[in-house]
């Protein structure tokens, strides 16, 4: 089983008023470029997402997340 320490992780927050493919199309583009991949997300009731992204450690030397 993997630990904590074996990945890295980038918060993101996803601004109200974005729509669902919009932030959907974002987070694609992420895990593409960047290996990155959903470890969690959190919708507010004012609209706002709140999203933590996660990958391996060795895949480092890869770009950060731009939203």
């Amino acid at each position: 089983m993997d630990t904590a320490g074996d990945y890295e992780f980038a918060p993101l927050r996803i601004p109200p008023g974005t729509s669902r493919s919009a932030a959907a199309t974002m987070l694609s583009l992420q895990s593409d470029v960047g290996g990155w991949e959903l470890a969690r997300l959190q919708l507010h009731a004012d609209g706002t997402r709140k999203v933590i992204l996660r990958r391996r450690a060795r895949l480092s030397y890869l770009p950060k997340p731009v939203i």
